[in-house]
């Protein structure tokens, strides 16, 4: 039984296209990939090459941050969590977000070394 090989193409950013993908197909994710570029490429793999997911994934998109432990912080602190000076440094963010990672809660990008994206999994 033959079966369709899937392929890295020039200027898609790492994203995989069946070679036998019909035109309609390759301008889409086209148009997907110039909007968002390589982060948009690792969300097309993440969720199978489907591109109707991968565009349903950035309407969940809560940002980018310097790190993991950066988008946890961040997101108690604006959520209006208090947190009592004399404990602010006993708190451990970069376990909160892998719990919040693993649970899966969020999933997480890095597009650089500073550089995560950041995307609510509901």
């Amino acid at each position: 039984q033959h079966r369709p090989v899937t392929r890295h193409h020039d200027g898609f950013e790492g994203a995989q296209l069946s070679e036998y993908a019909n035109f309609e197909t390759v301008s889409d994710l086209a148009d997907f990939i110039k909007d968002h570029g390589r982060l948009g490429a690792l969300v097309h793999r993440h969720v199978g090459d489907d591109l109707a997911q991968a565009r349903a994934a950035f309407d969940d998109y809560a940002g980018a941050y310097a790190s993991r432990s950066d988008f946890a912080e961040t997101l108690h602190r604006d959520t209006g969590t208090v947190i009592p000076s004399a404990l602010e440094h006993y708190i451990d963010w970069s376990a909160l977000a892998r719990d919040m990672e693993l649970g899966g809660d969020i999933m997480v990008f890095e597009t650089a070394f500073d550089v995560v994206h950041v995307f609510w999994t509901r």
